[in-house]
Formats: structure tokens, C-alpha cells, sequence
């Protein structure tokens, strides 16, 4: 029997699959080991939701069954993947990261997990998230039935939500790569905290049937891996129409990023106020650094700044009318106040009585900044800004409690999280550096459907720099 070294389970999807391939260890052993880590070291980040060994195991065996027979399937045939618990897998517990829904299962699984599947991915975990995925607003990491994600830069910091579980297993060589989802951020932020590269999708890109749902018109979901080139595999798998999700776009996506535009034709749009006012000061080097690092590829830089629209209020006024009509059972029914935060649940009553025309001006509004965003965005190919502009907090640290340091009177791109996500855009977060011992991210943003040109820098940028393969215990 083969023994599958640690190392193994920091390579990337293609350095995986070659030696799967070259039958260096068999999916089996891979699965196993895997299984095996996720049992003894998921736990100390409250990152594991559900350990799947028996069918992991069983899906390992029919892998190897298939390249045995020359039967490939692509580059994620055998890879460990976990998954977010929001998303089902039919006959297994889901639970949302929440008490109230402990022990629920349903008939189906998740579109992606069925498609994952068909790819030769081997689903090992169900990853630990925050409790609904946020809804109703939570105050403190520890608003999950797991506990709070740990990092594994710094086990006293936050791993980032509502993704926590998904971008803590990533970064500490538990999966291979793993889904998250984002309504607000909740790709970027763990994906930056943890040092791994997250990919949002283009709303509608990914079916979200079988996913719990918490603002249907803007959720999403997307990969957390080591590279853009396997954001971009996972993509390739997950993505296309689906007629069990009414909000699918109908598209496909095919990984290209060969075929991406010239870097020299690209203009990218930045704002300097990112880099050297809003962003903690210890940042600022490895952020300007990913920057010039940009910048050199060839593309075109040219500072901006967002549209100005009240970002912020619209995101918290349609995500609690909307999350608070998803769980208005769980609200009536007094369950609610099961969750661990007390503020999530007294938000989720308060989204209840949200007044109708609150919302439909708050859609409105939305409507026109959608409209200025992309008349703004026909003269940006890609948007460039910091992922966050802080470094992962403590995870005894109320999360509004900010840092003290005064906002700078320039918004530049201070919302691009926010302005994104109600936008429904493409967003690829990258690992640029440390600060003070813990990760950096730089995000880029793009237009809809234009994954293959976010990748296409990435993958560059990553060709360049190695911030991405840094194990935690390094830096």
C-alpha cells in the first residue's frame, strides 16, 4: 500500500491528477488519507461538518475502476472536494450551520454535487458554515453549530465567513478544493483570511437547486482552491443551465483563459485610495507589490472609483427582506431563537416587517446602479482592489467593532464587494503576501461572463509569485 505523504495534499488539481494518473498512489489511499486528516485535524479549526468516509470511499474505488479501463474524466477524476453545508447530498445530513435544522436531510443532492460527481471528484466533507449563512446579521465567529472557523494561519483568528469551513480546509491541506457560496462576500473574505484562491461566479453561472437559499437574487456559488487555474477546472465542472433553478442564466463555461484577450488590450481600473487609505497599513506593501505585479503583465491601468449609490443599505435591506422571507417557518415557529447569535435571530424577526414598497425601492435603486455599473464598466475590462482591507480579526473581536482608524474621505472601490454582488459580476481572489503573519488578498472584478479573462491574470499572476504556495507554518 502506498503512503500518501503530506505534501500530496497541497498540490493542485492538474499536480494531483498527474499522479493519480502515474498511479503513484491509487484513488483509494488518497481517499482514505484524506478521511483520515479531515478526522484528526478538521476539528481544530471547527471546520468539519460531516465526514463522509463510506461514500467517499465506495466513489475512490470506482475511480480507480475507471483509469484502470482508460476511462478518464478530466483533471478532477479523484480529487478530495468538500462542500459547504448548505448544499444537499441526498440521504446525508445538511444542516446549515444551525441548530434549528440539526439532523435534516434531503431526497437529492445539489445540482453541483451531481455535477462534481460526473466530473470524478470524490465528495469527502460537508464543511462547516456560518449559521444560515448569515442571514439576519451576525455579530461574532462563533454564530455556527460547529463553533467559530478557525485559521490556520493563527487558530485565534476568524477563517472568514459564512465559507469558513470551506477556505479553513483548503488553506490547511484537507481537501484538495472545496464549494463555498456568496451572497456578500463570503467567498472573498475567507478565501483572503485563509490565503487561497476564491472564485465568485457570474450570478446565474452556477444552478443554486439543492443549495438553502437565503437572498435568491444574489446568491451564489463558487470554488476554493489553491490556483485560478483549478478555480477554473471547478468552474468548468459546476457551471451551465439548469431548469430546477429558476435564476440559472442558461450559460455554459468552458476554461480558456489561452484565449483570452492580450493583456495589452486590457484596461483595469484602480483606485489608489484602496491601497494607501483604506487598507490597514501593514498590508500596504504586499498589496501595492500584487499591484505593480499586475501592472507589469502589460495591461492598462487607470485609476476610478465607484459609481456613488448606497451600496451598504441596499445589500442589508434586500438580504434581510429576502432571508427573513426564506425562514419566515423558522421565525414564527420560535426556533429561531435556537441560533447561537442572538442579534441574527432578533435581525431575522426585523426583516419581517420590512414594508413591501421598502423593498421595491430598494430593487429600484439597485436596477439603476446596475445600469451605472455597466456604462462605468465599458471602459474597464477587469477592476483591481484590495479583498479586504483588513487582515483576518480576532476571533474573540465583535465583528463590527473596526480597528479605529478614521475612513478616508475618498470612497474609490471601498465597496466593491457590496457593488459586485448586487451586480451579480465575476470576482477572483488572489493570495499576494502577509501582514503581520497573516494573509493578503487583491481581488479582481470583471463584467459578467468574463471568468476566462479574471482567470487568464490570475493564472499569470500566480506564475509569477508564489504567495499561493505557502503552507500554513510558512510564510
Amino acid at each position: 500500500m502506498a503512503t500518501v505523504e503530506k505534501s500530496v495534499f497541497f498540490l493542485s488539481i492538474t499536480e494531483l491528477s498527474t499522479k493519480l494518473r502515474a498511479k503513484e498512489f491509487s484513488c483509494v489511499e488518497l481517499t482514505r488519507a484524506a478521511c483520515d486528516r479531515l478526522q484528526a485535524e478538521a476539528p481544530g479549526y471547527n471546520a468539519l461538518a460531516l465526514l463522509l468516509r463510506d461514500p467517499a470511499i465506495a466513489k475512490a474505488r470506482a475511480v480507480d475502476d475507471q483509469i484502470k479501463r482508460g476511462r478518464l474524466t478530466g483533471a478532477l477524476q479523484g480529487s478530495p472536494v468538500g462542500a459547504k453545508d448548505l448544499l444537499s447530498f441526498a440521504g446525508h445530513p445538511t444542516q446549515w450551520g444551525a441548530a434549528p435544522y440539526a439532523g435534516q436531510t434531503f431526497k437529492e443532492s445539489a445540482t453541483v454535487l451531481n455535477k462534481l460527481d460526473k466530473a470524478g471528484a470524490v465528495l469527502t466533507a460537508k464543511l462547516a458554515m456560518v449559521e444560515l449563512a448569515g442571514g439576519g446579521g451576525y455579530r461574532f465567529a462563533n454564530a455556527s453549530l460547529h463553533g467559530p472557523g478557525l485559521n490556520p494561519w493563527d487558530k485565534t483568528r476568524w477563517s472568514g465567513g459564512s465559507s469558513s469551513g470551506s477556505a479553513a480546509a483548503v488553506a490547511a491541506g484537507l481537501t484538495t478544493f472545496a464549494l463555498g457560496s456568496e451572497t456578500n462576500g463570503s467567498i472573498i473574505t475567507p478565501a483572503a483570511y485563509c490565503g487561497v484562491t476564491g472564485l465568485r461566479p457570474t450570478y446565474g453561472l452556477v444552478s443554486r437547486h439543492g443549495a438553502m437559499a437565503l437572498a435568491p437574487t444574489m446568491d451564489k456559488i463558487g470554488p476554493l482552491c489553491r490556483t485560478a487555474e483549478d478555480c477554473g477546472l471547478v468552474l468548468a465542472a459546476i457551471a451551465g443551465g439548469d431548469l430546477d433553478d429558476p435564476s440559472s442564466a442558461g450559460k455554459s463555461f468552458y476554461y480558456a483563459p489561452q484565449f483570452a484577450r492580450k493583456f495589452s488590450d486590457l484596461k483595469v481600473g484602480f483606485a489608489p485610495v484602496d491601497f494607501e487609505g483604506w487598507s490597514q497599513p501593514a498590508m500596504r506593501p504586499a498589496l501595492k507589490a500584487a499591484l505593480d505585479a499586475v501592472r507589469s503583465l502589460g495591461v492598462q491601468m487607470h485609476e476610478t472609483e465607484l459609481p456613488d449609490f448606497p451600496y451598504g443599505e441596499m445589500v442589508n435591506l434586500i438580504v434581510s427582506s429576502e432571508g427573513s422571507s426564506v425562514f419566515e417557518d423558522l421565525i414564527r415557529s420560535g426556533k429561531v431563537d435556537q441560533l447561537v447569535d442572538k442579534r441574527q435571530a432578533a435581525g431575522l424577526k426585523a426583516g419581517l416587517n420590512i414594508k413591501a414598497a421598502d423593498y421595491a425601492r430598494a430593487m429600484r435603486v439597485r436596477g439603476e446602479m446596475q445600469r451605472a455599473i455597466r456604462r462605468w464598466m465599458v471602459d474597464f475590462d477587469v477592476l483591481i482592489a484590495p479583498s479586504r482591507h483588513s487582515v483576518a480579526t480576532p476571533v474573540s473581536q465583535a465583528l463590527d467593532a473596526g480597528d479605529g482608524r478614521a475612513e478616508p474621505k475618498q470612497r474609490g472601490m471601498s465597496d466593491i464587494i457590496s457593488a459586485g454582488n448586487l451586480a451579480g459580476l465575476p470576482a477572483l481572489s488572489l493570495p499576494c503576501g502577509f501582514a503581520d503573519g497573516l494573509p493578503v488578498g487583491i481581488s479582481l472584478v470583471g463584467r459578467a461572463f468574463t471568468e476566462n479573462t479574471l482567470l487568464a491574470i490570475g493564472r499569470e499572476y500566480q506564475r509569477q509569485t508564489d504567495w499561493h504556495k505557502r503552507q500554513p507554518g510558512t510564510k
